[in-house]
């Protein structure tokens, strides 16, 4: 059976970005001093990707139940190799960002790499006005730790992303 490494590579990444979102939606922390604007904007850009997000992966339970199925399988430990990637940038104590990291994550493999390009399944993340968050998040805000804040995440996606498309299956 051929499996297509692309795309088990880019579901894991899915299902990545859909935990930063959830953690992202479950902080009541309110660690960076911005207006409500850009927070109205960030929600409303994370609110839409988990939809998309949502519609091109499963439930976890479907991950869960059919792990011994070997393209799940991939995805399964190809999820932990980008979660334990992305865990080694970090110390602790480290200000996170999840909603950066997860649109620059999608940025760097969609636009940057044009991984699944043409994938008609996938289109909206190959689209997507990326150009749009970064404009608002780094050229458009007063708050200087925020925006270094923005970049850091930007930079650990970029090396998370180039390690995941040359990891290879074992």
């Amino acid at each position: 059976m051929v499996i297509n490494s692309s795309k088990v590579k880019t579901e894991a990444l899915l299902l990545i970005c859909r935990d930063l979102i959830t953690s992202y939606k479950q902080t009541e922390d309110d660690i960076f001093d911005i207006d409500k604007q850009t927070k109205d904007f960030i929600q409303k850009r994370i609110d839409d990707l988990l939809v998309a997000i949502n519609l091109a992966t499963h439930p976890l339970e479907y991950y869960n139940r059919n792990s011994k199925i070997s393209t799940i399988s991939m995805v399964i430990k190809t999820y932990h190799f980008i979660k334990n990637n992305l865990s080694k940038q970090f110390k602790d104590g480290d200000k996170f960002n999840p909603s950066m990291l997860c649109f620059s994550l999608l940025s760097t493999w969609f636009a940057e790499l044009e991984i699944t390009f043409e994938n008609k399944e996938l289109i909206y993340f190959s689209i997507y006005p990326y150009s749009e968050i970064y404009d608002k998040l780094l050229l458009n805000i007063n708050n200087d730790a925020y925006k270094e804040l923005n970049i850091n995440m930007i930079n650990i996606a970029e090396k998370s992303m180039f390690k995941l498309y040359k990891y290879r299956f074992k």
